[in-house]
């Protein structure tokens, strides 16, 4: 009897045992995810595109006069000094038989005359905007230092005031090149009714009318050339600005004077800069899949030293990330962990709280790890940039959610940290 009763408690354990085996040799694995946290920081909206550097002034030095050009003998990226003289011109026919080319430099200098005075009155228009962004400035300081008005109002104030300084630096830099331009039609004038007009040693030298360095060479070789014929290119490539073309839906996101961060210009980190325009007229442009865009151009100013990018020149390719929106500090997780769900997969009290638009409209969510556990966790997504998706509710800075989330993920599931 004793042994009867010993056999069965045996079996039943064994067949405990092997019940026990079984339910775990069957039971479902745990999941291997990899996650992240949940965070507060600042976070940004940007508009990604690509832009090309260009010189924001160029200038064509072009023959005042018909003749016979002397071999030039800068070379492109030669440095110039504003006066130096560029090439030499021998005027070939004499005054007397040529009529045309004494009319042609009259003409010249009354037109010079008319950029000279242009160039005066957009320098007593920049004086007016240096003036007024500079009383602006005063008066917006104390205020936003006594907390009246918004810190963003004063960079406003600040950032007018650098771009009042930069139009007037600009319009005194055309004024000069005006002046030379004037002063050069004038010698050709000189050169061809003089009493050495037409003779061997009648030289006249082209001078450069700023300083800079020499882009393009249009004549290399001597040569006789009419009158307006260009000669070569300058520019001062400090002076440069980046262009962008987006599309026209892009650019209207885009606030005044938004920040722009470059990239991909081949040296190291990042340059600053700040959008001057966008410029009012569209184009359409064709994309590399055949399909026709309406795209602007945004043009921008590097805001970095000049000394960070001396490596750049004209044409340049870089990468440019505008600002279209900046918070200080915000909820946000990685952009990978957020997915769209319908209202009616989210149970119980998470469906309660989903972000969803109208009936049957797409939500969005998350699987919250708690305890080696799934959570789904329906979220409201405020904005979203490449990296970082801005949360209104729905989870507390260090939660740990899913990244990357796997099709087969369920709400309840048990998981396995990568």
């Amino acid at each position: 009897m004793k042994l009867q009763k010993k056999t069965m408690v045996l079996t039943v354990l064994s067949a405990l045992v092997l019940a026990g085996l079984l339910g775990w040799a069957f039971a479902p694995r745990p999941l291997e995810v990899e996650t992240a946290q949940v965070t507060e920081g600042p976070f940004e909206t940007t508009l990604e595109e690509d832009g090309r550097t260009r010189l924001r002034e160029r200038y064509l030095v072009s023959a005042p006069l018909g003749g016979r050009l002397s071999r030039i003998a800068l070379k492109e990226g030669d440095t110039v000094q504003v006066g130096e003289v560029l090439a030499t011109l021998a005027p070939a026919l004499s005054p007397m038989l040529d009529e045309r080319s004494r009319l042609e430099a009259d003409a010249r200098v009354e037109t010079a005359s008319a950029l000279l005075q242009r160039a005066d009155s957009r320098i007593g228009r920049a004086e007016l905007a240096q003036q007024q962004a500079n009383a602006d400035l005063l008066r917006t300081e104390p205020l936003a230092g006594q907390g009246y008005l918004a810190p963003s109002r004063l960079d406003d104030a600040r950032r007018a005031v650098q771009a009042a300084q930069s139009e007037l630096d600009t319009a005194r830099l055309e004024r000069e090149v005006a002046r030379r331009e004037l002063a050069q039609a004038r010698a050709a004038v000189v050169a061809l009714r003089g009493p050495d007009a037409g003779r061997s040693g009648g030289a006249f030298g082209v001078r450069a009318p700023v300083s800079g360095q020499v882009l393009k060479l249009h004549q290399t070789s001597e040569a006789v050339v009419a009158l307006g014929t260009p000669l070569l290119e300058l520019g001062d490539t400090r002076r440069l600005e980046v262009v962008a073309d987006l599309l026209t839906s892009d650019a209207l996101q885009i606030p005044s004077a938004a920040v722009v961060r470059i990239d991909r210009w081949g040296g190291p980190g990042e340059l600053a800069g700040r959008v001057r325009r966008v410029e009012p007229a569209a184009a359409t442009k064709v994309s590399a899949l055949g399909v026709e865009e309406q795209r602007v151009k945004v043009l921008i100013d590097l805001t970095s030293p000049p000394q960070d990018w001396v490596a750049l020149g004209d044409g340049y390719r870089v990468g440019v990330r505008i600002v279209t929106r900046s918070e200080p500090k915000v909820l946000q997780v990685p952009v990978s962990a957020v997915f769209p769900a319908q209202p009616a997969a989210l149970a119980g009290a998470a469906a309660d709280n989903a972000a969803s638009g109208p009936s049957g409209a797409a939500a969005s969510a998350v699987f919250v790890v708690d305890q080696l556990r799934l959570r789904l966790q329906p979220v409201r997504v405020l904005a979203r940039n490449t990296r970082q998706a801005w949360l209104a509710d729905g989870l507390q800075a260090g939660q740990v959610v899913v990244i990357y989330p796997a099709a087969a993920l369920r709400d309840g599931a048990r998981v396995q940290l990568r």
